[in-house]
């Protein structure tokens, strides 16, 4: 784990039309790239579709073969030299199974690693808001950290914010900084969203990057947040953009010597 990264989290208002979805984050890249400098940028959950209805998103999966979001965003990150968080596609199994999945490509546009959000987002909010996550998508059941120049990145998806013990082996397996690409209701946001977020990067030295959908149905507020728990940098949640920040590496080894909780877990029997 080396020096200093420039990381932009994009914050996007997908709809149903792949085309345009795909060019507004294709242009928000290439400013986090060519106006910032981004090393790293990272997208949100449903970065290329977002539907609400399980006949939507089963109509937007494809196999990894033919997705067209993929090789958008695989293009994207060689044309620009950058590692590419491409948040999550819909993407179709070969046994019929439809995932919803983070890719993340290198500069040379190889793919460093892919995750398959594990935790199903099955609630009932109240109000008619009920969702369903575990009707439409096959969860994953498998950790992973990508090596990257600057450290390891634990990836995770949206619900899976609610279940600390994966950030806790994720930091025990080597990672640095936290990727959380989402779509969170306003509901849930406006109680839960910064503090869970903080509360992940406080509890294990560890920068957050977190970028979000926002528009009428989700609460916007991409933030990148350092191992200390302080917000960086903050979207809003009034419309798409971007946001970047400067991350200090050496902040996760000063936060990590301050507060050495990692050191300190200990194995104990559960309760009779």
């Amino acid at each position: 784990m080396t020096g200093r990264l420039t990381v932009a989290c994009l914050q996007v208002n997908a709809g149903n039309e792949l085309d345009a979805n795909l060019q507004a984050v294709t242009e928000l890249v290439r400013a986090a790239k060519e106006e910032h400098g981004a090393h790293l940028v990272l997208m949100p959950e449903h970065v290329a579709m977002m539907g609400w209805k399980r006949e939507e998103i089963l109509a937007m999966a494809a196999p990894v073969s033919d997705h067209v979001a993929l090789k958008t965003f695989r293009a994207l990150a060689v044309d620009l030299s950058l590692w590419l968080h491409c948040g999550t596609i819909t993407v179709q199994e070969s046994d019929g199974v439809v995932v919803n999945r983070t890719y993340v490509f290198r500069p040379d546009g190889e793919i460093a690693a892919f995750y398959d959000k594990i935790h199903m987002f099955d609630a009932d909010l109240g109000n008619g808001i009920l969702c369903h996550e575990s009707l439409t998508f096959f969860p994953g059941d498998r950790a992973v950290v990508v090596k990257t120049p600057w450290g390891g990145l634990g990836l995770s998806v949206c619900y899976d914010l609610r279940f600390p013990l994966l950030y806790r082996v994720l930091a025990h397996s080597g990672a640095h900084f936290f990727a959380v690409p989402s779509a969170f209701t306003p509901f849930t946001g406006k109680s839960h969203w910064h503090v869970l977020l903080r509360a992940r990067a406080i509890e294990n030295g560890c920068y957050v990057f977190a970028p979000a959908q926002t528009g009428t149905h989700t609460y916007g507020h991409s933030l990148i947040i350092d191992p200390w728990g302080t917000v960086l940098a903050d979207a809003g949640n009034a419309t798409p953009g971007l946001i970047v920040a400067e991350v200090e590496t050496a902040r996760v080894q000063w936060a990590r010597e301050r507060i050495p909780s990692l050191r300190h877990d200990r194995p104990f029997a559960l309760p009779l």
